[in-house]
């Protein structure tokens, strides 16, 4: 799958007030009052707006951008309070996956494919620092990005605080954790905290997990795949859930 790129100053704006699922923005750098409206609208969207040098525009397209690209999501965004609101109504335990600046589509499928195997009801991404919602990315996950809902929030830890008043303990996985995943009653309504590929959960994020976990390993390589880790923590939960059940 390819992309949807739009580009120029009107196509955009229209862009941005249709139904579309607008991705991100790339706007060159340097002052261009033209953009001023779409800076306006894509900040009320919550649409992610990266000022780049004129040669990565280029690069991107030689025609006549204006300044200024667009990027279509291959996915329509969800609510996670209606998500949340909408599990709990159902009868159902809440398990969300939450991904701190992890960036590599790949990882993100990979990710998204184990999320809808086992159940989980979203996925939770920042606005920022987070992997393309793009033709790609649907295919890593192996078209599951299509079935769990994706959500695109402002503040991770804004989010995680919102998570744990509605009853979710908030698991951060990472190496240096304090607690074995095995240890961890994980058939309660969750939320799984997953960090980048370079340097893992962000310290803000950190601070909102209450849980710190680790996944056992005996090989001299530091850490899992964020994408493996992922899909253990995943079916840890599964697993207890089907035994609880």
């Amino acid at each position: 799958m390819n992309e949807t790129m739009i580009y120029g100053v009107h196509p955009v704006l229209e862009a941005l007030g249709s139904d579309k699922e607008v991705d991100r923005i790339f706007i060159v750098r340097g002052r261009n009052e033209n953009v001023d409206p779409i800076l306006e609208l894509a900040k009320s969207l919550h649409v992610t707006v990266k000022i780049v040098p004129i040669e990565k525009m280029n690069r991107l397209t030689r025609k006549n951008h204006q300044g200024v690209i667009a990027f279509l999501s291959a996915i329509i965004f969800s609510s996670l309070e209606n998500i949340i609101d909408s599990t709990y109504s159902k009868g159902e335990t809440p398990l969300i996956m939450v991904l701190d600046r992890i960036t590599d589509v790949r990882n993100v499928g990979a990710i998204a494919r184990s999320a809808e195997c086992c159940g989980a009801q979203a996925l939770v991404i920042p606005e920022n620092n987070a992997a393309p919602m793009n033709g790609d990315s649907v295919k890593s996950s192996a078209g599951a990005l299509l079935r769990v809902p994706v959500c695109k929030e402002k503040n991770l830890s804004h989010t995680l605080a919102y998570l744990e008043e509605s009853g979710l303990q908030i698991i951060g996985f990472t190496e240096k954790g304090d607690s074995n995943i095995s240890d961890i009653d994980m058939s309660v309504p969750t939320a799984i905290v997953m960090g980048s590929e370079e340097d893992g959960i962000s310290p803000a994020v950190w601070k909102g997990c209450r849980v710190h976990a680790k996944i056992p390993t005996i090989g001299e390589v530091a850490s899992l795949n964020v994408s493996v880790a992922a899909g253990i923590a995943l079916y840890e939960s599964l697993s207890q859930r089907i035994k609880k059940n």
